[in-house]
C-alpha cells in the first residue's frame, strides 16, 4: 500500500467518489418517486406505528416517506453528503451496515414512539450515517477517516442535538435510534475497509537504511544493546562541563567555596 502510484492512487480515489455519489444520487431519486406516489396512496399503512403489531412494517417502509416537500428536501441533501462521504471513504463497511442503518430510526420509533403517531422520513437513516463516519473517524484516526468525520460535523453537527427531545412534529425517537445504528455499525465495522497508504519521511527512511546497513531490522526487539547503530558519538576529547567555584555572600576571598573539600 506504501508504493502505490500517486496518479493511479488518485484515479482510484474518484472513481470511488463518483460511484458513492451516483449511488446516493439514486437513493434520493427513489425517495422523490415515493414522494410522488404517496399523494395518490393512503401512507400511514408504510409509516411507524409504535409499539403496534402493524405498525412493524414502517421500520422498512418508513425512511421513503416524507410529510412534505421541505421535510424531502431536507433529509434528501443529507442524504447525498454523507452518503457520498460514507461510500467513497468507507465502500465496504458502508454497504455492509446499510441494513442496521436502515431499520436502527425505525426501531427506535417503534420501542419509544407513543402510541398513536405515525413516523415517517430518511431522518433516522441521515442520523445513522452522521454517526457512523463519526464514530469510524474517531476509531481509525488516519487522515481520511478524520477529514470525513470533521465534514460531516460541519454540515450536520446538529445531529449531535436533535436525538433528544425538541420540537414537538421531530421524531426524535428515530435519530436517537439511527445514531445508536451508526455507532454499533462503526464499532463492528471499523476494520472492514483497508487503511490508506501512509506517507513515508525522510527521517524513516535513513532509519531504516541505517538498521539495515547493520543487519537489523525495524522490529522493536533488538538483538543486544552493542547492536544498536549509533548515529551520532561524542568526540572522546571533548570536555563534559565545567565546574564553576563559587562563594557564599559575605565570604572572604580566602574562606572556601562550595567545591572545596572541608577542612
Amino acid at each position: 500500500m506504501d508504493n502505490l502510484d500517486p496518479a493511479a492512487q488518485a484515479l482510484h480515489d474518484r472513481r470511488k467518489l463518483w460511484r458513492a455519489f451516483n449511488t446516493s444520487l439514486a437513493l434520493v431519486a427513489v425517495l422523490v418517486a415515493c414522494f410522488a406516489a404517496q399523494q395518490q396512496l393512503d401512507w400511514r399503512a408504510f409509516a411507524v406505528a409504535p409499539q403496534t403489531l402493524p405498525g412493524l412494517l414502517g421500520i422498512l417502509g418508513a425512511p421513503l416517506l416524507h410529510g412534505s416537500l421541505k421535510h424531502l428536501a431536507a433529509n434528501a441533501s443529507a442524504l447525498l453528503i454523507l452518503g457520498t462521504l460514507a461510500g467513497s471513504v468507507y465502500p465496504k463497511a458502508s454497504l455492509r451496515a446499510l441494513p442496521l442503518l436502515w431499520i436502527g430510526g425505525g426501531i427506535g420509533a417503534w420501542l419509544l414512539g407513543s402510541t398513536g403517531s405515525h413516523h415517517l422520513g430518511a431522518s433516522g437513516l441521515t442520523h445513522a450515517l452522521m454517526f457512523l463516519l463519526l464514530t469510524l473517524g474517531l476509531l481509525r484516526r488516519d487522515r481520511a477517516a478524520i477529514a470525513t468525520g470533521m465534514i460531516a460535523v460541519l454540515f450536520y453537527g446538529s445531529m449531535l442535538l436533535t436525538v433528544l427531545p425538541g420540537e414537538p412534529g421531530i421524531s426524535w425517537q428515530s435519530h436517537l435510534g439511527g445514531a445508536v445504528a451508526g455507532i454499533i455499525a462503526g464499532l463492528l465495522l471499523r476494520n472492514t475497509d483497508p487503511r490508506p497508504p501512509r506517507q513515508r519521511y525522510s527521517w524513516e527512511l535513513e532509519e531504516e537504511a541505517a538498521l539495515a546497513e547493520h543487519g537489523l531490522d525495524e522490529s522493536l526487539e533488538q538483538r543486544a544493546a552493542q547492536d544498536v547503530p549509533v548515529l551520532w558519538q561524542r568526540p572522546a576529547a571533548q570536555a563534559y562541563g565545567v565546574v564553576l567555584p563559587f562563594r557564599r555572600p559575605g565570604a572572604s576571598p580566602d574562606s572556601p567555596t562550595s567545591e572545596d573539600p572541608p577542612r
